[in-house]
């Protein structure tokens, strides 16, 4: 998201909801969070925060019942993506801090293609709007350079990471399986519990099958003649798909044995390990690996620089930035300038596929 949010704010239009119901009136220059020298005004803190609000109610269709609704730890939705994205606030601010420790700045070419898209997102949308994610040039301006320098440190902040991953480490073993589900599907298309009776037959199902697949040499052919659907799956110790009882008895195998029937809570499986290395899932895995370490270091050093800096958050400030009467979805215009173009093209063909026949016509006349 952070490479392409320019692009993305260069074409979005805001449609902000009502602010009925909200009793605090937010001040642009009010501090939310203060961190050493380092301040996050109000225009910030609510322009970057709408941001993610209308990516949340426009992408995945969060509305004002989803911000209220009570997880785990006792908060609510809204109040667990707000700390989320104080903690995003208070990483751009430190980020920004220690750029100068990595030589790393915002070009003049990066500059003007901010300024470009600060100046369409405000001229895309009305005084309202506007008004309501604190979107003026500057503000606009701010938040994507934060951006920009973000991208940047992390490139520089995890160069040194060791990228070096031998198979050994990031071996994955692969099976291929058929379950025997313990649901079936009525007439209605509604999940049914399978009887007593009825999973006892499924177990001497598997059973048989299991003792006939080992006869024949390759099992996906057989599975599939005998009316099944084979499947396939990379894995090691760690995987817990298809089921984690299937994957610790595989894991104990050799190349080209059988786990017999195994029992989970929704099914029975029957596996045949065909590979110790699949040469495509380890090179993926490996990938994996790498990109955790890099995320790990570039998180570290990011926490360690917030603790540094031991921010202080006004909360009387932070919570006017509610996300239950001021609603924020995207109006993406892409998409429409894309139908536009189309339209002209098809237009144009017309009009040239017209001036041909007139061409036509004229020779046929002479």
């Amino acid at each position: 998201m952070r490479k392409r949010v320019a692009a993305l704010v260069m074409a979005m239009v805001i449609t902000a909801g009502t602010m009925a119901g909200c009793s605090s009136k937010l001040d642009d220059h009010e501090i939310v969070v203060k961190m050493g020298e380092m301040e996050i005004t109000a225009d910030i803190a609510n322009f970057y925060a709408r941001y993610q609000q209308s990516v949340y109610e426009t992408y995945y269709g969060l509305s004002e019942d989803t911000w209220k609704m009570e997880l785990e730890d006792g908060k609510d939705y809204e109040t667990s993506i707000k700390d989320d994205i104080l903690t995003s606030l208070e990483t751009l601010y430190v980020l920004d801090a220690h750029k100068d420790e990595y030589d790393v700045e915002v070009t003049a070419d990066e500059q003007a293609r901010i300024k470009e898209a600060s100046e369409a997102f405000v001229e895309a949308n009305g005084d309202s709007e506007l008004a309501a994610v604190s979107g003026n040039v500057s503000t606009v301006e701010r938040v994507l350079e934060l951006m920009t320098i973000q991208n940047k440190m992390y490139e520089v902040m995890v160069a040194d990471v060791d990228t070096e991953v031998s198979d050994e480490e990031a071996a994955q073993k692969k099976m291929e399986y058929v379950s025997f589900s313990f649901t079936t599907t009525d007439e209605d298309g509604n999940s049914v519990e399978l009887t007593e009776d009825e999973l006892a037959a499924l177990k001497k199902e598997a059973e048989d099958f299991d003792e006939l697949v080992q006869l024949e040499e390759d099992f996906n052919t057989y599975a599939t003649e005998q009316g099944y659907s084979p499947l396939e799956a990379t894995f090691d110790a760690e995987s817990t798909t298809p089921a984690a009882q299937l994957v610790e008895a595989a894991d104990a195998l050799g190349e080209g044995e059988y786990t017999g029937v195994i029992e989970t809570d929704t099914a029975y499986y029957v596996a045949k390990v065909v590979s110790l290395l699949d040469r495509d899932a380890t090179d993926t895995k490996k990938e994996s690996i790498v990109q955790e370490r890099k995320d790990t270091q570039y998180q570290e050093l990011v926490d360690q620089w917030i603790a540094d800096a031991d921010p202080v958050v006004y909360d009387n400030v932070w919570k006017k930035i509610g996300f239950l009467k001021q609603g924020v979805t995207i109006k993406d215009t892409t998409a429409e300038e894309e139908e536009t173009t189309g339209d002209a093209a098809e237009e144009e063909a017309a009009d040239n596929a017209a001036a041909e026949d007139d061409e036509t016509t004229d020779e046929n006349a002479e």
